[in-house]
């Protein structure tokens, strides 16, 4: 049987989650804002949240309503035949996302929710399932646009950015969901060597060795939400789990650099729990001394942005990069992630393709850059032939 369901993400990568649900199979694929719709049955549900490197979510939506006010919110939810989805000895949770003029407190939302269907239970059988911030055994979630409610079973639970495989972090490291989509839109999936020049903890690593390979981000996640539905299919999540047919070889290498020590070790320690020794090569080593490499590579990398680097020596390090690139990199193609204009001026290189993307609440921008030896008119000369 199929049904609605929503995958949401971070904005700027719409485009790249709903190729990856195209991809894999979903139906009725709509892009909308931090968000993408599909449908789908169990099983596509459980893969979207086994399989999809760029959904920070995957909710299920189980009532479409329009309420002016929080009493209507609260009739409306108490409705809803609750037997389906949730045991007077259970525990759930609300979590409430609030655009909207008539709804100013999104917790204020929540607790309706809640006491609907714990009102629900009591004029049912006396009994009440209790709410559990921690873990509950049902995740939901109420979305408001203005009147506009809908209400979701989160089949995800923890969100699917934590793969499980981060023993731990530098401060202020790459969200693995920026980082997977970041790759994806270079278009890289191990067709050649990658390499991040500044990999800190190791994230854009490690999620394209998981790209090349081809391997289920999800397979290292301890649990996931739907796993204590009432109507979870324990053998035919097993099946998903087990189903390492899509996975491929990888023949080419990615290559981390950082000059910090102790983030050096963190990513050699992450590297190693996420099992992907084989594919990455990290080495303690600052971008000054970056030299040309022997394959045909593509660069990813997220600089820092100044949030802890005086300014002076800010820009000093992107007029180093630009300068490393044109010496180091030429006739290749370099990708980087960063937030200050001042910055990318210094690298002195025209990019030939500027994304917005959001890293946490920073608007971002990641930046192509093909790196050509000479001049880019005789380039430009050339390709014209």
């Amino acid at each position: 049987m199929q049904f609605e369901l929503i995958a949401k993400t971070f904005q700027g990568l719409e485009e790249v989650l709903a190729e990856e649900l195209t991809n894999l199979g979903a139906n009725d694929v709509q892009i909308g804002r931090r968000m993408v719709s599909f449908s789908g049955d169990k099983e596509m549900m459980y893969r979207a949240n086994f399989c999809l490197r760029t959904a920070i979510r995957i909710l299920k939506p189980i009532k479409h309503f329009n309420a002016k006010d929080a009493d209507e919110v609260y009739n409306q939810i108490k409705k809803i035949n609750w037997e389906e989805y949730l045991d007077a000895d259970k525990t759930f949770a609300v979590d409430a996302v609030v655009f909207s003029e008539e709804f100013r407190h999104s917790k204020f939302v929540a607790y309706k929710v809640k006491d609907a269907i714990v009102d629900y239970f009591k004029d049912l059988n006396g009994k009440r399932p209790s709410v559990r911030i921690n873990k509950p055994d049902v995740l939901l979630n109420i979305h408001i646009a203005q009147n506009k409610c809908t209400l979701s079973l989160d089949s995800s639970g923890e969100s699917l950015h934590r793969r499980g495989y981060r023993q731990e972090a530098v401060e202020a490291p790459l969200n693995e969901v920026l980082a997977a989509g970041m790759i994806l839109m270079t278009g890289w999936h191990g067709q050649c060597d990658l390499i991040d020049p500044m990999c800190g903890s190791g994230t854009i690593p490690i999620e394209a060795a998981l790209i090349a390979r081809n391997i289920a981000p999800g397979v290292f996640r301890k649990e996931f939400a739907f796993e204590r539905w009432k109507d979870f299919d324990q053998e035919m999540f097993d099946n998903i789990y087990n189903d390492d047919s899509q996975e491929r070889e990888f023949d080419h290498k990615i290559f981390g650099y950082d000059n910090n020590p102790q983030a050096h070790e963190i990513a050699i320690n992450n590297v190693k729990a996420a099992g992907l020794s084989k594919e990455i090569i990290l080495k303690l080593q600052p971008f000054q001394q970056f030299e040309k490499p022997k394959e045909k590579s593509v660069i990813v990398m997220n600089p820092p942005y100044g949030e802890r680097i005086s300014t002076r020596d800010l820009l000093g390090l992107y007029q180093m990069i630009g300068e490393r690139l044109k010496h180091a990199f030429t006739d290749q193609d370099a990708w980087i992630l960063s937030y200050r204009e001042e910055c990318f001026d210094q690298i002195g290189l025209k990019p030939s393709r500027k994304i917005p993307l959001f890293n946490g609440s920073l608007e971002c921008e990641f930046r192509k850059y093909q790196i050509f030896g000479g001049k880019y008119k005789d380039f430009k000369k050339e390709k014209a032939y």
